[in-house]
């Protein structure tokens, strides 16, 4: 029987989890670019928001704390990361929501969420759960609602080319290299996609990108449901 994880963990090893938020500040503008990503998804009061992937929690409680008033919650598949998300979760006293479960079937009904953030978790999927997890963050958004990723993106000079093909072999994410990531959410059902900013790091270039599901009109002209 094959006993192998149906997931990549953080930095593809569970022994390594328990180190992944220090090298995290280590590898990367960790607070600039989560802040920058809560930025541009503009979260308001009374809004409801999905934090897919959260793995140790940095992001789920950053969100909460810059906008209070928002219903904030957070799903993985990793339990030993839920674990710590859920030790920051309650040391920080803030009212959050943690589920075990996969991006590729989100345990949420149709339309629940006003914002989706996926933030450092996409290249962990293979292509086919990349463009299931995309599908299912459509699904459970309203209509208006907005997609906010930060993730591994198209090398934009040679020396991020460079990293990019050595750290591909690690993790997925040679569709990210080949800029396949707004194709994927395009394909989803997400209009407008853009990229929103481009950061260089020590383990290659990370873009933050925008996807908004259209008005249900919208959705209906475009045949996706």
């Amino acid at each position: 029987m094959d006993k192998r994880p149906t997931f990549i963990p953080a930095f593809h090893f569970h022994w390594l989890t328990r180190y992944y938020d220090p090298m995290m500040r280590w590898l990367f503008p960790e607070s600039g670019i989560k802040a920058a990503l809560i930025a541009q998804a503009k979260v308001q009061s009374g809004q409801t928001v999905l934090d897919m992937g959260c793995g140790t929690g940095t992001l789920t409680l950053l969100i909460k704390q810059t906008e209070p008033g928002a219903v904030v919650h957070a799903l993985d598949m990793d339990l030993q990361a839920l674990n710590i998300a859920r030790e920051k979760i309650e040391k920080a006293e803030q009212n959050i929501t943690l589920q075990q479960g996969s991006a590729t079937c989100l345990p949420y009904p149709d339309e629940s969420f006003d914002r989706v953030f996926a933030s450092l978790m996409l290249h962990h999927l293979t292509r086919e759960d990349k463009q299931q997890a995309l599908r299912e963050a459509f699904r459970v958004l309203k209509p208006g609602g907005e997609l906010h990723v930060a993730d591994f993106g198209a090398p934009h000079d040679a020396g991020m080319w460079l990293i990019s093909w050595f750290v591909r072999w690690f993790e997925e994410i040679h569709d990210h290299m080949l800029g396949l990531l707004p194709v994927f959410m395009a394909d989803a059902g997400f209009d407008p996609v853009r990229e929103v900013a481009f950061y260089r790091t020590l383990v290659g270039p990370i873009s933050l990108y925008f996807a908004s599901k259209p008005a249900s009109n919208d959705v209906a002209r475009m045949g996706v449901i």
